[in-house]
Parts: structure tokens; C-alpha cells; sequence
């Protein structure tokens, strides 16, 4: 009897420990990992999206980790396609394949499927944007409020590049963005295993602030002025080369950066937390419990 082929996905916040858990995971299933984090995948990045070391990506081959550019558009429905493709071919060869990351979206997308949306029109997107900066927040909420209220009702509306999207699909295709998101489950060719992974909130703060002083060790600063030319692109709108960017703007002192990218990373943290815990199918582990782990894998075959 053929044995069910599994993805084995395990999340958690940024710091919480997944790289040196699922190395030892791969190990232990002598299998593969697939990287679902949408900045890792971006190969002019390294420091400030936290790239395993060069040893760990020898001991175990890690797939979607330096696979794209920040030049090419991305998102999460590229990526379902992109990670299927390559599932399909792991699973030829190994009756279990990891996943880890911290990007809920594409990890959603993977295992069960993200709604189709049309392509991005980029007059529309250009003129969308040049609105938000000339006019503001308040501004773009009102539009969406008036074009899609279904969607303006449970929208996060602090979260501008949601609500810039919903309104890029409405004006583009006549159609409100909420028609859309029909949150169809797709059935999948493999069984799904998730856990996830914390640690008391004070260690886990700890574990981040150490984490940035050493990214600046290792040279943050230099990668991220070596793309502020750039920094208009979406790839790098995220923690750690945002605030250096307003650094080199003259909008806070280089201390003032580093502390803002701990803030923000802790901030980031907590939402990662929160969406990934709203998963009932979601089995919550410290890092350090990897006997207890294992264990849960055998039980779910």
C-alpha cells in the first residue's frame, strides 16, 4: 500500500525559532523544505529577511529562497501555483515535504487555495497610489467605503495596501473586490499536518531585539542603503529596510531606526500570532519540544 504523501507545515512568529526546528525536523524525516515567507524569496535580500546561513541551506535543500527579484511582481497566487508545481515533484520522492515560513497568506494560499482575482491593471495601480500619497488614508477609505461597504466593513483599515487592492479589482473590473473573495477550499493531493510554534511573550521579545542588533551586525545597514534607490518597490515596504529608509531620509537617528525595527518586528509578531492561531487545525508547540512533535507526526499518519 502506497503511503499518504503529507506537507508538514510549521509556522510561528519572526524569532521564534522555526529555521534551526525544521532543519532538525528535515533531518529526522530526511526530506526537503519549501520557504514560505514572501520576503526570503527575494535573492537580492539576505540580512533583513533573515536567510538561513549558507551551512543550512547545504545540510538540507530549501526550495523558494532566493528564487525571484525584487524587479518581478509576486504574490500569493503566483506562489500556489509555484509551490503545487514543485510539490508535485517532491512528492515523487519523499512521502513527507516541509513547509515553514511566517507568511500566513501564502501559506493559506498553499493549503487551501486563494481566490482569483484579475491582473493588476498598472495605470490603475499608479494613479491608486499617487491618491493615497497626495491625499492620505482617510481619503482611500472614504473611496472604498462608497464603491465596496461589505469589504470596507472587515477590512483592517489601518492596513492601506488592502484597501489599495480592493479598490485596484472594484475600479478595474466594475465589480466590487468582496464579489471576489468567495474563500473556496480547494481540495489538495496530499494530507496536511500544521503546527505551530511560540514562546512566552517576554523570551520571544528578547529573542527579536537580539536578532535585529545582530542583523545590523552583520551589515543591514549597507543592504538597505544598497537598495534605497528602490525602496518605492513593494519587496521592500517590510520591517528592517523601511525604517532604515526614513534613517537615510533624515526622519530619525540611526538608534532611533534600530529601535523602530525591534518595535515593528515585536508588532509584526503578534499578528503573525494572531492569524495563524484563528486555525483550528493548528497544533501549538515550543520550539524546544521536538520529541513531543515527532510524536504528534506519527499520531496524524
Amino acid at each position: 500500500m502506497t503511503l499518504a504523501k503529507r506537507l508538514i507545515v510549521v509556522v510561528g512568529p519572526t524569532g521564534v525559532g522555526k529555521t534551526d526546528l525544521t532543519l532538525q525536523l528535515a533531518k529526522a524525516l530526511d526530506t526537503e523544505i519549501v520557504s514560505c515567507d514572501s520576503r526570503q524569496i527575494y535573492k537580492e535580500l539576505s540580512i533583513g529577511t533573515a536567510v538561513p546561513e549558507s551551512w543550512q541551506l547545504k545540510a538540507v535543500p530549501h526550495h523558494f529562497i532566493h528564487t525571484h527579484s525584487i524587479f518581478d511582481y509576486y504574490n500569493a497566487s503566483k506562489f500556489e501555483f509555484e509551490v503545487l508545481a514543485k510539490l508535485d515533484t517532491l512528492f515523487h520522492q519523499f512521502n513527507d515535504v516541509l513547509m515553514t515560513g511566517g507568511s500566513g497568506l501564502y501559506v493559506d494560499a498553499v493549503c487551501n487555495g486563494i481566490d482569483d482575482l484579475p491582473p493588476v491593471d498598472q495605470e490603475v495601480r499608479r494613479q491608486l497610489w499617487k491618491e493615497f500619497e497626495e491625499q492620505g488614508l482617510t481619503f482611500i477609505r472614504r473611496k472604498l467605503k462608497n464603491v465596496d461597504p461589505a469589504y470596507y466593513d472587515k477590512v483592517d483599515l489601518k492596513n492601506h495596501k488592502r484597501i489599495l487592492k480592493a479598490l485596484e479589482v472594484t475600479l478595474q473590473t466594475g465589480k466590487p473586490y468582496s464579489s471576489f473573495l468567495t474563500k473556496p477550499k480547494k481540495q489538495r493531493p496530499f494530507n496536511i499536518v500544521k503546527i505551530g510554534l511560540n514562546r512566552d511573550r517576554a523570551e520571544l521579545h528578547e529573542r527579536i531585539n537580539k536578532r535585529v542588533d545582530q542583523m545590523m551586525e552583520s551589515g543591514l545597514l549597507e543592504e538597505a542603503r544598497a537598495w534605497y534607490a528602490h525602496k518605492h518597490l513593494n519587496a521592500l515596504n517590510t520591517v528592517g529596510y523601511r525604517e532604515l529608509f526614513n534613517y537615510f531620509d533624515g526622519e530619525t537617528s540611526l538608534d532611533e531606526a534600530v529601535e523602530l525595527i525591534k518595535r515593528n518586528s515585536r508588532r509584526y509578531a503578534r499578528k503573525q500570532i494572531s492569524w495563524f492561531s484563528r486555525d483550528d487545525q493548528m497544533a501549538w508547540f515550543h520550539p524546544d519540544e521536538q520529541e513531543e512533535i515527532m510524536a504528534y507526526f506519527q499520531q496524524e499518519k
